[in-house]
């Protein structure tokens, strides 16, 4: 599937990202580019991911953000046969987070 993602639109879109250099900036560069309903879903499915990993339930997780069992059950398929994106960022966030007491 990587290798379906790999076209230089989305190299160039990456690298859109990699310039970004305040949540600011962010919040700016992806309204313009994403739907609000796009925002969303990306963002339920972090706080999913991070909700997983602290061991919460399904039944936790959907009351506290509405996601669906669909959802959780795919960002948990993620978390346990994916490319270790989510825990890359989750263990940057902390560190930041950690860093910053």
């Amino acid at each position: 599937m990587k290798d379906k993602l790999k076209t230089p639109a989305m190299d160039y879109f990456f690298d859109a990202v990699l310039t970004l250099k305040s949540r600011e900036e962010c919040y700016n560069f992806f309204e313009d580019v994403c739907t609000i309903n796009e925002l969303f879903t990306i963002s339920q499915r972090l706080m999913v991911a991070k909700m997983l990993t602290e061991g919460k339930t399904y039944i936790e997780i959907a009351e506290s953000t509405g996601a669906s069992t669909a959802t959780i059950s795919r960002v948990n398929r993620s978390l346990t046969y994916g490319n270790d994106g989510y825990e890359m960022i989750m263990q940057r966030i902390n560190t930041g987070s950690e860093s910053e007491k």
